[in-house]
C-alpha cells in the first residue's frame, strides 16, 4: 500500500482542523473496537512480497492440476488466447459506464454487437447489458413479469429443475415483494404435467431451464402453450453453449430467456464474476432490467452507438427504476462477444457437439460399472446425473485424494434424498483418455 502523506502532512492537517490525533475524529466509538492490534507483520520488499504470495497461491488446484468433471452451473471450457488479449486492451480494461456516448463509442459498439449476438443465439428480439449472473437474471425475469402485470398478478412457478442457487437468489429478491414463489413441492420426475396443473389466473411467470440442472433437454411447447392459453409468461433459462446445438427459446414460444453467460468464454475464476444474459420480446422492453445499447447516426450521418434504454436508479428516479443492480458485467460482456465473434455460428455447433458426443460417451462408460446407473432416461447435453452404490461425497473425497479427480457435483447438497447421485460434467476440455481414467477411477474405488 502506498500512504503519499508524511508525518508532517498529517499533523499540518489536524492542525488546521484543529485535533490533535487522528483519533479524536472518533471519540464517540470506542477505542478498543476501532484500533485493536492487529500483529501485522514487519513490512517486505516488492520480491519478497511476490515470493510470500506466490507461495500461499500454490496451496490453490484448479483445473490444470486436477481433472475436473465437475459443472453445475459453470463449466471447465477453452477460451481462445485472442479473448484475454483484447480484453486487456487499457481502453476497454478501464472503461467505465458510457455515460457520455461521445468518447464511450468502442464499449457501446461492444455493448450492441454483444446485445445482437445473444439475439441472433437466443431467437428473441432485444437483449439487454447485462447482469451479474445467472442468478440475478433469473431474479430479474421474475420481478419483470410482476411488473408487466402491474403487480396483479402475484404467482410465480419455478421449475424444481431449475438450479437451486438460483432459486434462492430469487427468493432473497422477492422476500419483501408481494411475489409468491411456487413449484417447490413438484417432483422433478412429472414437472411438466404438474407445472401445467400449478398455472391459474393469478400466475404471472413460469420459469423452466433448458437443459435444466440436471442435465436435461426437455421440450417445453405444451408448457409454454398452457402458460400462454393462462395468459402467464414464461422464462426460459439457458445454458448458452447448448444453443449451438438446439432450438432456441425463442422459437418455441419463450416470452423472456435468461442464461449464464460463463460458458462463452469466461473462465471458472473460483466462481466469478460471471456474466448475467437476459433477453426478451420487444413489447416488454420498458419493462426489462439493466441497459440497452442501440445504433443511430449523427448530424452527419455517421454511424454512433448510445445507450437507448438504461431504466436504473442511476439514471431516473428511484422509485421508477426497473432494478437497483447498478453495474452491468461490461468487461464479461466484451470477454462473451468476442469468444463468440471468434467462433461463430459453424464454431459454436462444433464446441456444443463435442460436449454432447463426450458426455454420452462418458455416461455410458460409467453405467457399464456394475453398481452405476444413469439417473434420467431424457437426452441430456454435457452432464448427466448418475446413481452411485455410496454416497456421492464419499466417492468425491476418494477420488479427489487418491485420483487427483474432481469427479461432480454431490447432488445430496441439494436434497438429502439425492446423497448417492453424483452430477457429472464433460466438455470439449475432457479427452477419451481422461473420461476413461474416470471411470476406471470409479470402479477401482467401489471395489477398494
Amino acid at each position: 500500500m502506498f500512504l503519499p502523506h508524511t508525518d508532517a502532512d498529517r499533523d499540518a492537517m489536524l492542525q488546521a482542523i484543529g485535533v490533535e490525533r487522528v483519533e479524536d475524529f472518533f471519540h464517540c466509538i470506542s477505542g478498543a473496537r476501532l484500533f485493536p492490534e492487529l500483529e501485522l507483520p514487519q513490512g517486505m520488499t516488492e520480491m519478497e512480497a511476490l515470493a510470500e504470495l506466490n507461495h500461499i497461491a500454490s496451496a490453490n488446484e484448479t483445473t490444470d492440476d486436477l481433472i475436473s468433471f465437475l459443472g453445475a452451473g459453470a463449466y471447465n471450457h477453452y477460451s481462445p488466447a485472442v479473448v484475454d488479449s483484447l480484453l486487456r486492451r487499457g481502453e476497454f480494461y478501464t472503461a467505465y459506464t458510457p455515460y457520455q456516448p461521445e468518447i464511450s463509442q468502442g464499449t457501446l459498439q461492444a455493448i450492441f454487437e454483444y446485445q445482437s449476438l445473444i439475439v441472433a443465439l437466443t431467437g428473441m428480439e432485444v437483449s439487454n447489458a447485462s447482469h451479474y449472473d445467472g442468478g440475478t437474471a433469473v431474479a430479474e425475469a421474475v420481478t419483470m413479469a410482476y411488473n408487466v402485470f402491474r403487480g396483479r398478478r402475484k404467482k410465480v412457478i419455478l421449475s424444481p429443475s431449475l438450479h437451486p442457487q438460483y432459486r434462492e437468489t430469487t427468493q432473497t429478491y422477492t422476500d419483501e415483494l408481494d411475489i409468491e414463489l411456487a413449484g417447490s413441492d413438484v417432483s422433478v420426475n412429472d414437472e411438466l404435467e404438474e407445472l401445467i396443473s400449478l398455472l391459474d389466473d393469478d400466475t404471472a411467470l413460469v420459469v423452466v431451464q433448458y437443459p435444466d440442472f440436471f442435465g436435461r433437454i426437455q421440450d417445453f411447447e405444451q408448457l409454454i402453450k398452457a402458460a400462454h392459453e393462462a395468459k402467464a409468461l414464461v422464462a426460459v433459462h439457458v445454458n448458452p453453449m447448448a444453443l449451438g446445438l438446439l432450438k432456441p427459446p425463442g422459437e418455441f414460444g419463450a416470452d423472456i430467456v435468461t442464461g449464464e453467460g460463463q460458458p462463452l468464454g469466461i473462465p471458472l475464476s473460483y466462481g466469478g464474476p460471471y456474466l448475467g444474459i437476459f433477453a426478451t420480446r420487444m413489447k416488454y422492453v420498458r419493462k426489462m432490467a439493466g441497459r440497452l445499447a442501440g445504433e443511430t447516426v449523427d448530424d452527419r450521418g455517421q454511424r454512433g452507438y448510445v445507450l437507448t434504454l438504461s431504466t436504473r436508479e442511476q439514471h431516473i428516479r428511484r422509485e421508477r427504476a426497473t432494478s437497483n443492480i447498478c453495474t452491468n458485467q461490461g468487461l464479461l460482456v466484451l470477454a462473451a462477444t468476442i469468444y463468440m465473434s471468434l467462433l461463430g455460428k459453424h464454431g459454436l455447433k462444433q464446441v456444443a457437439e463435442l460436449n454432447y458426443h463426450k458426455a454420452h460417451f462418458a455416461a455410458k462408460k460409467i453405467a457399464e460399472i456394475p453398481g452405476f446407473e444413469l439417473v434420467y432416461e431424457q437426452p441430456f447435453f454435457n452432464e448427466f446425473a448418475i446413481r452411485c452404490p455410496k454416497p456421492a461425497a464419499e466417492i468425491n473425497q476418494a477420488l479427489l485424494q487418491k485420483h487427483d479427480i474432481l469427479a461432480g457435483y454431490d447432488l445430496g447438497q441439494v436434497d438429502e434424498g439425492m446423497k448417492d447421485q453424483l452430477l457429472v460434467a464433460v466438455t470439449e476440455m475432457s479427452s477419451r483418455a481422461e473420461i476413461e481414467y474416470f471411470a476406471q477411477s470409479l470402479a477401482e474405488e467401489i471395489h477398494a
